[in-house]
C-alpha cells in the first residue's frame, strides 16, 4: 500500500509539474499584443496591394471604393512607418491621394495629408481625425494605419483553444469607445475579431476577419488578412474590405512618401 501511495504521489507531482511548465510557456499579455501588432502592420520591410471597399448603408444600397496602398517601415519592428494610398475608382475620387507618416512615439502625433484633385488642394488631417471614417466607409483612418499598443492598457480576459481574448482600455480620453476586445488567433497572431464598446458595455462597432492567406516573400510566408467586414451598429451600415495583389519586400523608394507625390503619384502606387 505504501508503494502504491508513493507512486500516486509521484504521478501527481509529475502532472502538476507538467501543468506548471505548460502554464509558464504561455506568453504574457504584452507579448501577445506586440506580436499581433507586428503581424498586422510590420510583416516585411514594405508591402503594396489593392484595397476594395464595398460599403452598404442601412437601406441596403452599396457603393465601392478601390485604391492602391503602399507601406514602408522606416524604423525597427513596431517603429515608424509611412503609408501612401491612391484612389482608382469611382471617378469622383479617382486620383485622390492620402499619405501618413506614422510615429511610434505616442507623444508625437502622426502626420497625415489628403489631396483632393477636384479642388487641387492638399489638406493636413488633424490627429483628432484619425478615428473618423476612411473614405466614407465603416473603417476608420486608424484601422488602416493601426493603433499603437502604448495607447491602451491590456488585460487577458479569456483563453480558448484557438484565441487569446484581450481587453484593451484607453489610457487617455479623446476616443469614442470605453474599451475594445481583440480575439487573437494563437497560431497566426492575427486579431480575428475586434469589438468596440461604449459605456455600459454597449457594442457599437466591430471588425471581423473573413479570410486569411499566406503570402510568400522570399524564404518567408506572411499570414495576411485578405477579406474583413466592419459594422457600425448605430448607423446600421457595414463595409467589406478586400485586399488583393499583395506583395512584400519590393524595395519601395523612400522618396515616394513625400508631399510632391500627392498631386502626381509615382508609378509605384499607380501600378
Amino acid at each position: 500500500m505504501k508503494r502504491i501511495a508513493k507512486m500516486v504521489v509521484m504521478v501527481a507531482a509529475l502532472l502538476f509539474a507538467g501543468l506548471a511548465i505548460a502554464k509558464a510557456e504561455e506568453p504574457g499579455v504584452r507579448e501577445i499584443v506586440d506580436h499581433s501588432n507586428y503581424v498586422s502592420l510590420y510583416q516585411g520591410d514594405d508591402s503594396k496591394g489593392k484595397l476594395q471597399f464595398i460599403i452598404t448603408d442601412k437601406q441596403g444600397r452599396t457603393r465601392k471604393r478601390v485604391l492602391n496602398i503602399l507601406r514602408k517601415d522606416t524604423g525597427a519592428d513596431g517603429g515608424d512607418q509611412k503609408y501612401f494610398t491612391c484612389f482608382i475608382a469611382p471617378s469622383d475620387v479617382r486620383n485622390m491621394t492620402f499619405m501618413v507618416h506614422k510615429h511610434a512615439d505616442i507623444g508625437h502625433d502622426d502626420d497625415r495629408w489628403l489631396y483632393m484633385p477636384g479642388l487641387d488642394l492638399v489638406k493636413r488631417i488633424a490627429a483628432s481625425d484619425k478615428r473618423t471614417s476612411f473614405v466614407g466607409s465603416d473603417f476608420l483612418y486608424e484601422d488602416i494605419s493601426g493603433r499603437s499598443p502604448e495607447e491602451d492598457d491590456h488585460e487577458l480576459v479569456e483563453t480558448t483553444d484557438r484565441f487569446y481574448v484581450i481587453k484593451n482600455t484607453p489610457k487617455k480620453g479623446g476616443v469614442e469607445f470605453d474599451y475594445y476586445l481583440a480575439s487573437i488567433d494563437k497560431k497566426t497572431g492575427i486579431a480575428m475579431k475586434l469589438e468596440y464598446y461604449k459605456k455600459n458595455d454597449v457594442l457599437y462597432r466591430d471588425i471581423v476577419v473573413k479570410e486569411v492567406q499566406n503570402v510568400p516573400a522570399g524564404d518567408n510566408m506572411y499570414p495576411t488578412v485578405t477579406r474583413s467586414v466592419a459594422r457600425d451598429y448605430e448607423k446600421g451600415s457595414s463595409t467589406e474590405m478586400i485586399f488583393s495583389g499583395i506583395v512584400y519586400d519590393t524595395g519601395i523608394r523612400d522618396n515616394v512618401f513625400t508631399e510632391r507625390y500627392l498631386r502626381k503619384p509615382s508609378r509605384d502606387v499607380l501600378r
